[in-house]
């Protein structure tokens, strides 16, 4: 009984009721979330949300993606820690760890295991020879606790990313939806005498104009962009704003100003979700090789922590740039002939393509899902190690990076 006590109770060796208890929880669980997804999708089918489940799907899609990662990750461990390579290709060099944080993280996990004279349990992380079968001189590839540690990371960051994407894709929801009353005004609005109609479509027209171009910065090509970058941190979009918008649209396209505007850009802010869920083939390379050079010394996710915030301030005062644009293009109009009305096209932005800003916000999604999931696995598997937490001030830094999702939301429903 005590071999099997310290080597383990196989599966036959197990009772019943245990292996069915274990079982019964974890198809219970994953039923839960498939009935609930397929519940949901059938909603959107129901209610003609073709372009949000077309996003869902793509969630769907991410998590089969990752539950085959995982599935693959569980069942060749074994044989992958029984690669042997030799020792010497192993060096501290790439280490997440320096020698010395591993030292002393040792010497602490054997002073806390000795304290208690009955205890004989190896402390977790250093029982890494459970499946070393190597010559001397050799040792594994990648031992069976590291990669149990990396099946656990994978996990984490599968779940924070589809949360980040579902909050990301609620937060706009809610801020596009705050714009009815602006479009049922604009549509009251439309009743009464033509001459009435002009003399409110002029109004607003001035209003967004004076909002954009009254500030003498607005004159400078340069210093434009200094004060678009400070715009952005006050409402992203204006009642002025959204009604100019409205009325470009409905001239452009030659339709009834009772034509509802709102439903319009709900429709077309569903389609673009699909471009900023799911993990694309080019931020997985970018994860790997996040994990390549994540060698000790180099800090180089406390760096990395900074881009989603950086990029998110970019493309705020790119869009705040759009919006001037086009109400300075209005006031320096001139003549009989002069337009009134804002004149929205993809020349605006970056080489003409709008699906840049799409990419970028699809990279500071997974930017900060990848924070909050290192920050996470970094507490529930590797709570030991000092070197992850040893500064707290990079941790903190870290996680405020991380939780700046919410932030670009405002920017993002302008693509619309």
């Amino acid at each position: 009984m005590a071999e099997v006590l310290q080597r383990g109770r196989s599966l036959a060796e197990t009772p019943t009721y245990s292996v069915a208890s274990v079982v019964t929880v974890m198809v219970f669980v994953c039923f839960l979330v498939e009935r609930s997804i397929y519940r949901f999708g059938k909603w959107l089918k129901k209610t003609r949300r073709k372009a949000l489940f077309a996003s869902l799907e793509k969630i769907k899609e991410e998590l089969m993606l990752l539950g085959l990662i995982s599935l693959l990750l569980a069942q060749s461990a074994r044989w992958i820690s029984e690669i042997c390579v030799n020792s010497s290709l192993f060096s501290s060099r790439f280490y997440i760890c320096s020698e010395q944080d591993l030292v002393t993280n040792e010497n602490i996990m054997f002073e806390s295991s000795s304290s208690f004279p009955g205890e004989t349990t190896i402390p977790k992380g250093l029982n890494s020879g459970t499946f070393n079968q190597c010559a001397e001189g050799h040792e594994p590839f990648v031992s069976y606790e590291g990669l149990e540690q990396l099946h656990r990371f994978l996990f984490v960051l599968g779940i924070t990313h589809v949360l980040y994407s579902c909050l990301a894709v609620g937060l706009a929801m809610s801020k596009i939806y705050s714009w009815r009353r602006w479009e049922n005004q604009a549509t009251m609005a439309t009743d009464g005498n033509l001459q009435e109609k002009r003399n409110k479509v002029m109004r607003r027209q001035t209003t967004f104009v004076f909002h954009h171009t009254s500030h003498p910065w607005s004159r400078s090509p340069i210093l434009i962009w200094m004060l678009c970058f400070l715009r952005q941190f006050r409402s992203s979009i204006r009642k002025s704003d959204y009604l100019a918008l409205r009325l470009g649209f409905i001239t452009e396209h030659k339709l009834p100003l009772s034509y509802n505007f709102h439903n319009y850009m709900v429709r077309s802010m569903e389609d673009e979700f699909h471009g900023i869920l799911g993990i694309s083939w080019p931020l997985w390379i970018y994860a790997i090789i996040c994990i390549f050079v994540n060698i000790h010394g180099l800090n180089i996710y406390f760096w990395l922590s900074f881009i989603p915030a950086m990029l998110v301030m970019l493309i705020g005062t790119k869009l705040q740039h759009v919006v001037s644009t086009l109400a300075l293009e209005i006031r320096e109009q001139t003549g009989p002939s002069a337009r009134t009305q804002v004149k929205p096209r993809d020349d605006l932005f970056w080489f003409k393509k709008p699906d840049i800003l799409l990419w970028l916000i699809q990279f500071v999604i997974f930017q900060n899902a990848f924070e909050m999931a290192t920050f996470i696995w970094t507490l529930w598997g590797l709570q030991q190690q000092s070197c992850f937490m040893r500064n707290h001030y990079m941790i903190i830094i870290r996680l405020a990076s991380g939780l700046v999702s919410p932030l670009f939301q405002e920017c993002f429903v302008l693509l619309s």
